[in-house]
C-alpha cells in the first residue's frame, strides 16, 4: 500500500509542525499540509494543529511511501523523466488505499519532491512527464497551463476515417448524471476546446481507424468527446459511445472483460500519448516506443461490437 502508518520518536518537545519537517525533510507549507489532513496521530488520535506542541515520545504518521514495480523512464535528466504509462493505472493515487500508481515509480527514483506535472486518463497509456524537483515542476507545469508543451496522441476509432479534420467545439462539465454519464460535452456554454485530427490507417476487417490527435487545448475528456460528437468514438471507451446501460454497469464495477468488449469495442481505451514537445533549456521531442498501432488485435471483429455509436441520434 502507498499509504502506510509508521511510528516515530520525538526527541524532544517542539511544535508539530517542525518535527514533520526534520523528520520527512518537507517545507513548512508540505508539513502543515499533513498535519491538517489529520495525518499526525499522538495516542491514536489525529492532531489538526501544525502549532500544536508535541511531547517527548512516540508519535504515527501516515504519509505516501513509493513501492516500485520497477518501471525504468524512457528518458531522463537531472530535472525531468518520462514514463511510458500502461493502460488501467493512475497517476496518482485517488484514495488513501489505491494500491499502486504511477507515483509510485517516480517517487521511488527520485523522492518525495518528484511529481507527475500533468493529467492523464486511468486507461489512456503513453508519455508522462515528471519532475525530479520543485523547480522543474513548477517549471513544467506552468508550460502546460500555457500551452508551451505539444502532445500528440493515438487512437484507434471507430469506423472510417478519410481525411484529416478539426473538431472546434466548447466543452461542458455534466452536473447531472441521471440521464447521460458523460462527464463532458459539447455544449455552446462550455468552454473553447480544439482539436485536430489525421487519419493514418483503416483497418476494414476491423472497421476501424488509426488517427493522430492534436489537441490545442487542454479540457477534460477532449480527444473523447469530440471523436464521440463527430460519431467515430474511440474503440474501448467505456463512457462516450456506448449505451447508457453499459457505462452505468462500468463506472459501478459490474460491465465483464466480455460484455464490454462487445459494448465498446475493446476491453481498454484504445488511446494512447505519442509524443511531447517542449522547451527546456534544449528543445526535446520525445516519442513513445510501444506499439500501439500494433494493438489492434486488441480491438473485437465489427460484427461482434453490438452498440454502434454512428447510429445514435445526439
Amino acid at each position: 500500500m502507498p499509504f502506510v502508518k509508521e511510528r516515530f520518536t520525538v526527541p524532544e518537545r517542539m511544535p508539530a509542525f517542525l518535527f514533520i519537517m526534520r523528520a520527512f525533510n518537507y517545507t513548512q507549507g508540505e508539513a502543515q499540509r499533513l498535519i491538517c489532513k489529520g495525518r499526525l496521530l499522538i495516542d491514536g488520535k489525529s492532531i489538526y494543529n501544525p502549532g500544536t506542541k508535541i511531547d517527548r515520545g512516540e508519535v504515527e504518521v501516515v504519509h505516501f511511501k513509493a513501492l516500485s514495480k520497477g518501471r525504468m523512464p524512457l528518458f531522463q535528466n537531472r530535472d525531468f523523466m518520462v514514463f511510458e504509462k500502461p493502460s488501467g493505472i493512475l497517476v496518482h493515487p485517488n484514495t488513501m488505499a489505491t494500491p499502486y500508481s504511477m507515483l509510485d515509480e517516480i517517487r521511488a527514483l527520485c523522492g518525495d519532491k518528484a511529481n507527475a506535472t500533468h493529467r492523464i486518463d486511468m486507461e489512456t497509456s503513453g508519455l508522462l512527464l515528471a519532475s525530479k524537483h520543485k523547480k522543474a515542476e513548477h517549471y513544467l507545469k506552468s508550460a502546460f497551463e500555457l500551452k508551451k508543451i505539444q502532445k500528440s496522441y493515438l487512437a484507434w476509432v471507430d469506423g472510417e476515417v478519410s481525411e484529416p479534420f478539426s473538431v472546434d467545439m466548447p466543452i461542458k462539465i455534466n452536473n447531472d448524471y441521471s440521464k447521460c454519464k458523460h462527464k463532458v460535452f459539447v455544449e455552446a456554454e462550455g468552454k473553447y476546446a480544439h482539436t485536430d485530427f489525421k487519419p493514418l490507417m483503416y483497418d476494414e476487417t476491423l472497421d476501424a481507424t488509426l488517427v493522430a490527435c492534436y489537441p490545442l487545448t487542454g479540457r477534460t475528456h477532449q480527444i473523447r468527446v469530440h471523436l464521440f460528437h463527430v460519431k467515430h468514438p474511440i474503440l474501448g471507451d467505456p463512457i462516450y459511445g456506448t449505451a447508457f446501460h453499459a457505462a452505468n454497469e462500468y463506472l459501478e464495477g459490474t460491465l465483464s472483460q466480455e460484455e464490454r468488449l462487445e459494448q465498446t469495442g475493446s476491453t481498454r481505451l484504445m488511446l494512447h500519448a505519442q509524443t511531447l514537445k517542449f522547451t527546456y533549456g534544449a528543445t526535446y521531442f520525445i516519442e513513445s516506443k510501444v506499439g500501439f498501432t500494433k494493438m489492434k488485435g486488441l480491438i473485437c471483429p465489427k460484427e461482434k461490437r453490438v452498440f454502434n455509436a454512428r447510429n445514435q441520434k445526439y
